[in-house]
């Protein structure tokens, strides 16, 4: 019994970094539908601002991480695998973006706008959980 209280104890820490994530997307209108919709209606340039510096953020520790080969926690290293290219990654994401279009929510904020009352978000989640279940049953017959 002491061992699961220990457990919980030690996923604390990521309730909250997930909380203060969480609170970030509300504070910076990243959860907003309409901000969304504006990215989508090319206007406002807010939500490209976001991610545009989010992209910057990870090339920068990208590079950091390889030029002082930088370990993890643990000390070990920090391997980055060569990603291969398929046809598939097209198609998801044309279906990623129009999912993203037509809900104004992805994966990321799901949670943050469900906390923030938009409680309709619960049918995207719904969506994107069926939707993950379906991918893993028809993986393995789709074409590389």
């Amino acid at each position: 019994m002491e061992n699961r209280n220990v457990n919980w104890l030690a996923n604390l820490k990521y309730l909250f970094v997930g909380t203060l994530f969480g609170i970030v997307f509300v504070k910076a209108e990243i959860v907003s539908w309409f901000r969304i919709q504006e990215m989508f209606r090319l206007q406002s340039f807010h939500m490209y601002g976001v991610i545009g510096s989010a992209v910057l953020v990870g090339m920068i520790a990208v590079f950091l991480i390889k030029k002082f080969e930088i370990k993890t926690i643990n000390g070990e290293p920090i391997t980055l695998q060569p990603k291969q290219f398929n046809k598939g990654q097209i198609y998801g994401g044309l279906l990623f973006g129009f999912g993203w279009a037509m809900t104004g929510a992805c994966p990321g904020p799901l949670f943050a706008q469900i906390g923030v009352g938009a409680t309709v978000i619960v049918v995207t989640l719904l969506s994107a959980i069926l939707g993950t279940w379906f991918y893993g049953l028809i993986k393995g017959k789709l074409p590389n």
